[in-house]
């Protein structure tokens, strides 16, 4: 067993601490854990950010952390031109309590939206969900979700205020096949449902014109936070070679996942031909998925 456990939290990198703690906490309810602090030693060496001044900040949302970190000298922009489609996309899922009242706070700060004509409510077939996607300061995509019914609003039923938590991260693939391979052989997740969007609700959610994109989520052992991959097939990615994001770069966001064994998980993930980076102490390592997506783990 490679002893992942559990999605532990999210790491995103960003420009300015500040800047994106006024925006997370006002926009979504989300609060501070610690002042801002140096990133720990053995994220650096993992992440491959030695020599680099890095902070970071911890927030919290319900039971969920997403740890920001600001890197100087700074790396490559979030791109301005990015879409749905690009493997590089990544966004963290919010489910809320009441998509108008959450919505009327969000629309406060006037953030750049994605989806096209405000919250979409996807058809039954394909969950029957409400939405809405938008970027935070840096560009980094964000969703909004209300769920209707069914085993995920019942997860989130005795969640406090309005903003709930963290219910997945989605990422784009260019290669569904060769990310399931990872993702389930030596991470260790599990598929727990599939299904194909499209139509036009799904084309004003994304932004982008006529989707039809594969939806797969996995679920480690503990199944919430989980992970969901986002496969277009079609319109193709616009920026299919832009892989190459680091943890330094600003259009990087990394699972974090808890690890009980990390001597096991590195040895299944060498056998599996994938080179992580691990510290010294053997309490963190770093490894980019097929399409770059990054991934942290941390003992636990």
């Amino acid at each position: 067993m490679s002893g992942v456990r559990a999605v532990a939290g999210f790491s995103r990198t960003v420009a300015d601490l500040a800047v994106t703690e006024d925006f997370y906490r006002e926009a979504l309810g989300f609060e501070r854990v610690a002042p801002h602090e140096p990133v720990p030693a053995a994220h650096i060496e993992a992440m491959g950010l030695a020599g680099l001044k890095a902070r970071q900040l911890r927030l919290r949302l319900g039971r969920q952390t997403v740890t920001f970190v600001a890197v100087e000298p700074a790396g490559a922009p979030y791109p301005t031109d990015a879409l749905a489609t690009d493997p590089f996309f990544q966004h963290l899922a919010i489910p809320v309590r009441d998509m108008d009242a959450a919505m009327a706070r969000l629309t406060r700060l006037n953030p750049t939206p994605i989806s096209r004509g405000g919250a979409q409510v996807l058809p039954a077939s394909t969950g029957g969900v409400t939405a809405f996607k938008f970027r935070d300061p840096d560009g980094h995509p964000l969703e909004l979700i209300f769920f209707p019914d069914g085993p995920p609003a019942e997860r989130w039923r005795d969640a406090p205020g309005l903003f709930l938590g963290i219910d997945h991260s989605a990422i784009t693939v260019t290669d569904l096949d060769a990310t399931l391979s990872f993702l389930t052989g030596p991470v260790g997740l599990t598929v727990a449902q599939k299904g194909l969007n499209r139509g036009p609700e799904q084309a004003r959610l994304d932004g982008i014109d006529d989707p039809e994109v594969d939806v797969i989520a996995l679920e480690p052992p503990v199944p919430a936070p989980h992970v969901e991959l986002l496969h277009y097939r079609r319109p193709a990615p616009q920026h299919a070679s832009r892989t190459g994001f680091g943890p330094a770069d600003r259009a990087s966001t990394r699972f974090v996942f808890a690890v009980a064994d990390m001597g096991s998980l590195l040895a299944a993930l060498r056998e599996n031909g994938v080179a992580p980076r691990a510290s010294g102490d053997g309490q963190a390592a770093y490894c980019a998925g097929p399409d770059g997506h990054g991934f942290l783990f941390v003992k636990a």
